[in-house]
C-alpha cells in the first residue's frame, strides 16, 4: 500500500526519490537499525549524501513510536529555526493536523535575550514553554545548542514532558555537548546525531520521514 500525503506530487519526482532510496540502501554496506529507524536514518543520508550519519543517528528505545503516537494525535512541532518550519511541507502537516511554531526572530524574544544576556534560543523555548506548547510536543532543534540546553533544564526543574525531541544542532560550540546531554534523558524519548554533524535539513527529513512512517500506519489501520 502506497503512500499518496507524504510522497512526491508527480510520478517522476516519486521515481527520482524511490531510485535515490534504493542507491541509499545498495550502497549502505551494512547498518543496525531496526526497519523504522532506517527509514528515517535513510532519509538523513538521502537529504545529505553523507553515509556517516549512519552510525551518527541516535535513536531513544520509544523515539519512533512516541513520534508517531504525537503525529497521530495533531502535536505542536516547536523548532528552534524558521528554517525547520519553511522546510516541512504543509500538506502532509495539515493531513494529520499538525502545527509548527518558532520564536527566535520575535521582537519580545530579542528583547529578552538582550535584557538578560542569554540568547534568542533561550529565550524562545522559555516563550514557547510559557504559551503551553512543549507538552506533548515534538521539539526540533538544528542549530542552536542553548536552545537544547534550555529544554533540559525545563524538563528537570519545571516537569516538562515533550513527547519527542529531535536534536541535530550542528556546530562547534556546545554542538556535541548539549545532543550528549539530552541522550542522557531516559523519560522522554529522543533522536540525536553523534558529534558536530546536524543541521536544520536534518532536522526536517527525519521530520518527513516520521511523516511518512505515520501515513503508512494510519493506513493500516483504516
Amino acid at each position: 500500500m502506497n503512500n499518496t500525503v507524504t510522497e512526491q506530487l508527480t510520478q517522476a519526482g516519486q521515481k527520482i526519490e524511490h531510485d535515490s532510496f534504493a542507491i541509499v540502501d545498495r550502497e549502505t554496506a551494512e547498518h543496525n537499525y531496526p526497519v523504522d529507524q532506517w527509514q528515517i536514518v535513510r532519509r538523513m543520508i538521502h537529504a545529505t549524501a553523507d553515509f556517516e550519519f549512519n552510525g551518527l543517528a541516535c535513536f531513544h528505545p520509544d523515539a519512533v513510536k512516541a513520534g508517531l503516537k504525537a503525529i497521530s494525535n495533531g502535536c505542536n512541532i516547536v523548532a528552534d529555526v524558521e528554517m525547520i518550519c519553511v522546510g516541512l511541507s504543509q500538506p502532509r502537516l495539515a493531513h494529520f493536523g499538525v502545527n509548527t511554531h518558532h520564536f527566535i526572530a520575535d521582537a519580545d524574544v530579542i528583547a529578552q535575550a538582550k535584557a538578560e544576556n542569554t540568547t534568542r534560543a533561550v529565550q524562545a523555548m522559555r516563550k514557547a514553554y510559557k504559551a503551553d506548547l512543549l507538552k506533548d510536543s515534538i521539539i526540533a532543534v538544528g542549530n542552536a545548542p542553548t536552545a537544547l540546553l534550555e529544554i533540559e533544564r525545563l524538563v528537570r526543574e519545571e516537569n516538562v514532558k515533550p513527547a519527542l525531541i529531535i536534536a541535530m544542532p550542528v556546530g562547534f560550540v556546545s554542538a556535541e555537548e548539549s545532543k550528549d546531554i539530552i541522550s542522557e534523558l531516559s523519560d522522554i524519548p529522543w533522536i540525536i546525531t553523534k558529534g558536530r554533524k546536524g543541521g536544520s535539513t536534518l532536522v526536517v527529513s527525519a521530520l518527513h520521514a516520521l511523516l511518512a512512517l505515520a501515513e503508512a500506519e494510519q493506513k493500516i489501520k483504516s
